[in-house]
């Protein structure tokens, strides 16, 4: 198997650059924020520099002077953070809003069939009655396996497992092994039936990571890591030439999507050795999406359950995107700490 080549002295840098251009954007208390810094906690764990972690709690103490807002599935994502503060901090304030959104989750996020939340959103303008959307094994259902690991508390942390179960029996395709990017309980429909290159990234990220918080004896451990060798084994054999991925994952005429190509190859990475020819030829596509000033380019705009593939092949790809920006700290970061997976 090859060696991962890449200077780390670079990959430090570029880190450096990604997570300044981050502060420069503006966030409230969503998903774009919470996948953002996500990826600069990553950035922390990694590379040890504090000045990440202050950059962070300024923000989140910011946040945190008008309390918690309204709460919903994608909005749970501002966790991430708070955990990563906790275990950074120890101060109590984070653990104690975390358990918070834990508790929404637990006792009020809007569910379905057996106990799958469905995708909501801030804003009283977008309802998606009974839709599972692969996002959500990221925002809430990998928060809940992290917040109960960290406290020992086993409801969350199977709360958590069930939404991973939940997520791959209505939207993992037995053919490919890939994702479908929804499900319409109520037409009993993946609707477009498209397998998106971002929702796939979700998926394949948030179960390499839940797998080092779950005990190997535990009954869903083989279950998630089936699902999710099976997902990688056919994802590696869609790269594109330049070394990400379509955002329609199986149609070479849609363009590659580098928010969705960072989350797959960090999760390459977590297989060691395996996938190393694979992670180098995204190394390159990577790095080539990443501008001077830190912006990671090539990242597609907020994308709903469109109607065919063409509604995905429009989605614009031109503006920095909080999601792009974390998912690229994810990868670069994972490449560090590597011989932790």
């Amino acid at each position: 198997m090859p060696a991962l080549a890449y200077d780390e002295q670079e990959i430090l840098t570029v880190i450096d650059r990604v997570v300044d251009r981050t502060f420069r954007m503006d966030f409230d208390w969503d998903w774009p924020g919470g996948v953002a810094f996500y990826g600069v906690a990553e950035a922390y764990e990694a590379t040890g520099k504090q000045e990440y972690m202050e950059r962070l709690k300024e923000w989140v103490d910011e946040q945190l002077e008008d309390g918690l807002p309204r709460l919903t599935v994608n909005a749970v994502s501002i966790g991430h953070s708070l955990l990563s503060l906790y275990k950074a901090t120890g101060d109590k304030l984070y653990i104690d809003h975390a358990v918070e959104m834990a508790d929404f989750l637990k006792n009020d996020a809007v569910r379905f069939a057996d106990g799958i939340f469905q995708h909501t959103v801030n804003s009283e303008s977008y309802n998606f009655p009974e839709q599972a959307w692969v996002d959500t094994m990221f925002m809430a259902g990998y928060f809940l396996v992290r917040i109960g690991h960290m406290l020992g508390r086993e409801d969350y942390l199977e709360d958590g497992i069930k939404q991973y179960h939940g997520h791959e029996k209505f939207l993992q395709d037995e053919r490919t092994n890939l994702y479908y990017h929804g499900w319409d309980h109520l037409s009993r429909s993946h609707m477009s039936g498209i397998f998106w290159g971002r929702g796939n990234s979700w998926a394949a990220i948030t179960m390499v990571r839940a797998l080092r918080l779950i005990e190997v004896t535990h009954p869903s451990f083989m279950i998630i890591e089936g699902s999710v060798r099976d997902q990688l084994s056919a994802l590696v054999r869609l790269q594109a030439e330049d070394g990400l991925w379509h955002t329609v994952l199986d149609n070479p005429e849609s363009y590659t999507e580098t928010s969705a190509s960072a989350g797959i190859a960090a999760a390459l990475i977590s297989k060691g050795k395996l996938y190393n020819k694979y992670v180098n030829r995204s190394i390159t596509g990577m790095l080539s999406r990443i501008a001077e000033d830190g912006s990671v380019l090539g990242v597609s705009a907020g994308t709903a359950v469109m109607k065919d593939a063409a509604g995905y092949m429009g989605v614009p790809c031109q503006r920095v995107q909080g999601w792009g920006q974390g998912l690229a700290l994810v990868f670069l970061s994972s490449l560090l700490s590597r011989q932790e997976w």
